[in-house]
């Protein structure tokens, strides 16, 4: 484990959260439909780049910079919940 206890908990607590919010993120993607070949995939792009913008911002407020083992865990939390994600943007 590479990603300290408090920043795995709070990746976690951000998951839950976008879980939560996924109809928000559904939303904006169906404003693109035209422009866009799946709304959920798009949503789910929107939904790990949100995520991954607070793992940035988070190790940067810590005065640290993440290195390629803290990038494949926090990737591999990612995958582990794809498919909570993708249901929580399809069932909305």
């Amino acid at each position: 484990m590479v990603i300290s206890k408090e920043n795995q908990e709070f990746l976690e607590g951000l998951i839950d959260y976008y879980v939560k919010e996924a109809k928000s993120y559904k939303e904006i993607a169906q404003e693109f439909s035209s422009e866009i070949n799946s709304v959920v995939d798009t949503a789910f792009g929107i939904i790990i780049g949100c995520i991954y913008s607070s793992f940035l911002q988070a190790y940067s407020n810590q005065k640290l910079i993440p290195d390629t083992e803290d990038i494949k865990e926090f990737n591999a939390m990612i995958i582990k919940n794809t498919d909570i994600i993708k249901k929580s943007i399809i069932k909305n």
